[in-house]
């Protein structure tokens, strides 16, 4: 019994870690890794100090700005809009939650 729990717990931490990879695979493909990083600021902030600054329930708001652009926020560098460069609504929502999850 011990040694199915243990597999049970080891192979969620797999799924876990597939998802997370999957999420930052999402994030190059659509661009971000360009600008930004998981956890040092580039052009951008890094992924790590966006889920330190916002909470899920700030979500839509983050959805909409990584779709619309914005700057002011992290200095003077303005994001582009996202939803120009072919970013789905359900794209960046994925990527919104995969960037909170960093905390």
């Amino acid at each position: 019994m011990k040694s199915v729990i243990v597999a049970l717990i080891a192979a969620s931490g797999l799924i876990a870690t597939g998802a997370a990879h999957a999420d930052q695979k999402l994030a190059s493909s659509k661009g971000c890794m360009a600008c930004h990083s998981v956890d040092k600021k580039m052009v951008g902030p890094a992924f790590k100090e966006v889920a330190k600054k916002y909470t899920a329930k700030d979500t839509d708001a983050l959805v909409k700005k990584v779709l619309d652009g914005g700057s002011g926020v992290w200095g003077s560098t303005p994001m582009p809009a996202n939803k120009a460069m072919g970013v789905k609504p359900e794209d960046a929502k994925t990527l919104v939650t995969w960037v909170l999850s960093l905390k």
